[in-house]
């Protein structure tokens, strides 16, 4: 940032004596290489950076054509604030460089208000712009951490190679597999991998291998909680199907790293795991009158409940195998992917990006996004501190609004303690920046030779140090600048004081109205509707199996794309929740939760997407009575948890919060197996177990545990 910025400024400057394509040459590097907050490598950045030059030249022109009247700056600071804000929806990359956005439409919006000199701006704003691509990509290059497709595929290998040794003698894991299971899983979790390489966009590849993650993951814990074999083994039935799930998971990986698709390994498991449900689902002469008996249309199981149990569990593997291998074909081969794709689980393969963005930015179109909050507390404050700044005509407004624009944050606990070191460390720039303006006073010369060496100490210490170094070094830096396009006195440093105390102001101001507490209350709220959401489809899933009654699509179901949206504002709630501070007091549900494991409550709804899709595939197997009653209460338990998490999380202003109930004591799981239940009573409780799981998971980390309450025996 040094080189470029000093480079630019001083070949516009002193090379060809144009002093507004210097200035802009400057702070388009000082917008896209410090403000902006892009992750990644120097190459991933100077790539995202590449396809946004045409939206930087457009925000330049769009803000020196309506910056001449103040209401045209003041409406276009509320559309273009609030657009560029918004847009942090799409992923970690378009969010981090919004900031850097924004500035270059505020750069325009304040005198000299001449469109005449929008050729110099262009001009000045592309040379800085090139210069700080081909730096961070030629200068000082960074490895490259391992990618997302990368991380999937040896997780891949790793089912591949536990799901070898389950369909061989012993059939066991040892303790080393079992870590391994473990750590693949670890490694695709969304906080152990790098922003950059997170697949959060929404498009069909990030969407496909956000989708691969999942499904992989899901794979290890399933091959993880295998149940243990009979004595006298599987049988060829059970570990034709492990078989054939180690060849598609290592075809998966194989077409992860661009290798072909895994059509014929896919087509084989199809083949198992339909050969294996019909063997499971089979009746035996010997067990046919206990049907009879109980008033039941299914003759009854040919194996014993262990081995139900069991092929229940391996068809769940088989399904997350082969949702793992067409998501990943997705991931790699788009719309031209070769393994047939379910319209319903994968909705989003034949869409294109336009309607995939609509989708993104319409799902979070609504007060209970953390992402519309943001943008609308951001370009409010924006646009509150551009009237500011053009009705009093404030010198050097522009500084008001780089204020606002770097010190409001999602919490007003946080925007305060932010807003407190900031103009701290501002006055103590001021004072520095007084002195020696007027010390040097119009000795141009030394400002120039002082510059580079402040810009690389504010560019390496104000990162490093926080946001009271980073605006004391800053303060120095424009100052520098500035005394090199007009003659300088002291005041100018009283005119930066001035400026950043109004938009901390304003910032403060918009903090404590909009949304103060951040995503603490919103997570709250969304995880309760999570959880709301997942109670109706668990009780409709339930009555469904029990009636023996298939639907057409899982979207059949009702709720179902209620939990999908709900599941999409909680992941983008708690993403934001863990970059935000622990409020340090108040009555914030966050505080009276203070460990609440909310990935498990997120985890609970994928979860029951998952196993509602799969349970309710036609065409369904009818059960005698005491299956169905024993299917539908235990759904019926399973909703009644979830309803009473969620009252907990989200408990109203009326209701006192109380601690997270622990898991559902009369919960027994395969204990109280009715006689002569099909294959499918087997599946739809062990979908039942682990949902309670999940929620046994958020119960371990809440108060009780903290205070030592009773453990809960695992579900089955």
């Amino acid at each position: 940032m040094t080189l470029v910025a000093s480079a630019a400024f001083y070949l516009f400057r002193y090379g060809l004596d144009r002093p507004v394509a210097a200035t802009y040459a400057l702070f388009a590097t000082v917008a896209l290489g410090g403000l902006s907050k892009i992750p990644g490598t120097g190459r991933q950045r100077a790539a995202l950076t590449l396809r946004l030059v045409p939206v930087c030249w457009l925000l330049v022109v769009v803000g020196t054509y309506l910056s001449v009247r103040t209401w045209s700056a003041v409406v276009g600071m509320l559309v273009v604030g609030f657009a560029l804000a918004f847009c942090a929806a799409g992923g970690p990359r378009p969010a981090g460089a919004a900031p850097g956005l924004q500035l270059l439409y505020i750069l325009p919006s304040f005198p000299p208000y001449d469109p005449g000199s929008l050729g110099d701006r262009l001009i000045g704003t592309t040379t800085g712009l090139a210069l700080f691509i081909a730096a961070e990509a030629l200068i000082l290059p960074e490895p490259a951490p391992p990618s997302y497709r990368e991380r999937a595929a040896r997780a891949a290998q790793t089912a591949a190679h536990c799901a070898t040794l389950l369909a061989a003698p012993p059939y066991a894991l040892d303790d080393a597999d079992i870590r391994a299971l473990s750590d693949g899983a670890q490694a695709l979790r969304s906080l152990n991998v790098p922003e950059a390489e997170r697949p959060a966009g929404p498009g069909v590849h990030d969407r496909a291998l956000a989708h691969t993650g999942l499904a992989t993951r899901t794979l290890l814990s399933r091959l993880e909680q295998l149940p243990a074999a009979p004595a006298d083994g599987p049988g060829p039935d059970v570990t034709g199907v492990l078989r054939a799930v180690a060849r598609l998971a290592t075809a998966t990986a194989a077409c992860l790293r661009s290798g072909p698709s895994p059509v014929a390994a896919y087509e084989e498991l199809v083949a198992a795991r339909a050969h294996l449900s019909a063997v499971s689902g089979g009746a035996a002469p010997t067990v046919a009158s206990a049907a009879v008996v109980t008033g039941g249309t299914d003759p009854g199981p040919e194996f014993p409940p262990a081995v139900l149990r069991r092929h229940a569990a391996v068809l769940e593997i088989a399904d997350a195998a082969l949702t793992m291998a067409t998501a990943a074909d997705l991931a790699v081969r788009g719309r031209r992917t070769a393994v047939q794709v379910s319209p319903s689980r994968f909705w989003y393969a034949t869409a294109w990006a336009p309607c995939l963005w609509w989708h993104r930015l319409r799902g979070h179109a609504g007060r209970r996004s953390v992402f519309f909050q943001n943008a609308v507390r951001i370009s409010l404050a924006l646009t509150a501190a551009r009237l500011v700044a053009g009705v009093d005509t404030l010198p050097h407004g522009f500084w008001a609004m780089l204020a606002t624009l770097t010190l409001t944050r999602t919490t007003m606990d946080e925007t305060w303690s932010t807003i407190r070191v900031a103009l701290a460390g501002t006055l103590a720039g001021a004072l520095v920046t007084a002195g020696l303006l007027d010390l040097v006073g119009p000795h141009t010369v030394v400002y120039a030779a002082v510059l580079p060496i402040g810009m690389l100490f504010a560019f390496t210490v104000g990162p490093v140090r926080g946001v009271g170094w980073a605006q004391g070094l800053f303060t120095v830096v424009v100052a520098l600048v500035f005394a090199q396009l007009a003659p300088p006195t002291w005041r100018l440093a009283e005119v930066r004081l001035l400026d950043v105390l109004v938009g901390s102001a304003i910032g403060a101001v918009f903090g404590l109205l909009a949304w103060p507490r951040g995503a603490h209350n919103e997570l709250c709220n969304a995880s309760a509707e999570l959880l709301r959401r997942a109670a109706e489809i668990v009780v409709a899933t339930s009555a469904s199996v029990a009636g023996g009654g298939a639907v057409a699509a899982p979207s059949g179901v009702p709720g179902h794309r209620s939990l999908q949206h709900a599941v999409i504002l909680a992941e983008s709630a708690y993403a934001q929740y863990q970059s935000e501070p622990t409020p340090f007091g108040g009555p914030g549900r966050s505080v009276a939760l203070p460990g609440m494991d909310w990935q498990a409550t997120l985890m609970a709804g994928h979860h029951t997407l998952w196993g509602s899709e799969r349970l309710l595939e036609p065409p369904l197997t009818a059960m005698g009575p005491a299956p169905a009653d024993s299917v539908s209460g235990l759904g019926d338990r399973v909703c009644g948890r979830m309803l009473l998490v969620s009252a907990v999380l989200d408990p109203g202003d009326d209701t006192p919060t109380a601690p997270v109930p622990l898991n559902d004591p009369v919960f027994k799981g395969f204990a109280t197996e009715p006689p002569g239940a099909p294959r499918l009573y087997y599946a739809t409780v062990s979908w039942l177990a682990a949902l309670m799981n999940d929620l046994t998971r958020v119960a371990h980390s809440g108060p009780e545990a903290a205070q030592g309450g009773p453990t809960p025996a695992r579900p089955g």
